[in-house]
């Protein structure tokens, strides 16, 4: 065997041992083994291997090593337009956002009909919250009609923007070709929400639910779709289901009450009441009178003076607050005295008010009413 023959053996030999170390490599890297992989292409003498390393870092975690690896990769293979598109994904993933913005206008550049590159262009420009970033989820769409995370971005542009039918134009393109994209579905029920047409809100709220979707933020619409269109006891339902994932939500606490009182359901509409002022750390007044005034339609009268006495307490010039007590007085009490001294008491404390006229108007009737019962008049008493 001559010399060159001897030559070629040796590097045929050493291309398939250096083939089959790369087939271990590879084998696993499928296995999910990446540490090992990491170690067995790292051995392999190929700049080929730098795009799977950085694959195996990023699949760990190392994001550092990960982008070292792919800019040795495009350093070696710049034509390598995968492995720029990754790492251009990955400088977005770890906001690094000046430099994955020029990757991605790169690739553009390279080939402007790719609606990928124009899409994650536009999740950078996002990010540096520039405003053109809608021109290149249009580019996406335009490029490709069913791309629909694209559309998402389009319609939700539209849909803040209060532009509603140019959202459900986006949203139907999107929906006639994936119908149970959660996404354009939650978009449509905004939609819908804020046309007003609570009707349609509620259907493809519900949808979202049926597709086993379920937030806060969708158990609040449903709720106030709910509460829109006069259905109560679906509203507390869902207000309900949203305390079960929040039970530290003032708000809910406070609709779930008003709910009640429009179901004239007083006890439960004094027990939310209850619970919201358990958990507020403001002034308390407007929340105290509202209690009261539960109180007062369950005929719970010495309860409520006692809960209008802590709206005062709070805010001494609270005039409703005031004027509920004295209401509350009025019927609590036998006296007629007393009953007409609560409401002078309110005239003395509020001579603005407008409702000295009610005020004048109950001491009349009580008047009156003493009057017939042929009652003699006594001195009145100052409550305060």
């Amino acid at each position: 065997m001559n010399k060159w023959c001897f030559l070629i053996l040796i590097l045929s030999l050493q291309a398939r041992g250096q083939s089959n170390d790369l087939r271990v490599a590879d084998s696993l890297f499928s296995n999910g083994n990446y540490g090992k992989a990491i170690e067995a292409y790292t051995l392999l003498n190929d700049s080929e291997v730098y795009e799977k390393l950085a694959l195996a870092f990023t699949a760990l975690g190392n994001y550092q090593k990960g982008m070292e690896a792919y800019e040795m990769m495009i350093k070696n293979h710049p034509e390598n337009h995968k492995a720029k598109y990754d790492y251009g994904k990955l400088l977005l993933k770890t906001k690094h956002f000046e430099k994955a913005s020029s990757v991605f206008n790169d690739l553009i550049n390279v080939d402007y009909r790719n609606p990928e590159y124009h899409y994650q262009a536009g999740l950078v420009l996002e990010e540096l919250r520039d405003s053109t970033a809608i021109n290149r989820f249009h580019a996406a769409y335009d490029l490709n009609n069913d791309h629909q995370k694209a559309i998402f971005k389009v319609a939700k542009h539209y849909l803040q923007k209060g532009q509603l039918n140019r959202s459900k134009f986006y949203i139907d393109k999107g929906l006639a070709s994936y119908p149970n994209n959660v996404e354009l579905i939650s978009l449509k029920a905004q939609n819908y929400y804020w046309e007003k047409n609570y009707k349609e809100s509620i259907k493809w709220f519900e949808q979202l639910l049926t597709l086993g979707e379920s937030s806060e933020f969708i158990y609040e619409k449903l709720s106030e779709s709910y509460a829109a269109a006069y259905e109560f006891e679906k509203a507390i339902e869902y207000r309900q289901k949203l305390l079960k994932l929040n039970p530290n939500d003032l708000q809910s606490y406070a609709l779930i009450s008003l709910y009640y009182k429009n179901l004239n359901k007083w006890t439960e509409a004094e027990e939310y009441q209850r619970k919201y002022l358990l958990l507020m750390d403001v002034s308390l007044s407007d929340d105290y009178k509202n209690l009261g005034i539960i109180l007062n339609h369950q005929k719970k009268y010495k309860e409520a003076i006692d809960v209008f006495n802590k709206s005062l307490e709070e805010d001494p010039m609270n005039e409703n607050a005031a004027f509920f007590k004295a209401m509350s007085m009025s019927v609590y009490y036998a006296d007629n005295n007393s009953k007409i001294a609560a409401f002078e008491s309110f005239k003395k404390r509020f001579p603005e008010s407008k409702m000295i006229q009610s005020a004048d108007f109950f001491i009349k009737k009580i008047r009156d009413e003493e009057f017939m019962k042929g009652e003699s008049k006594k001195d009145s008493v100052s409550i305060d």
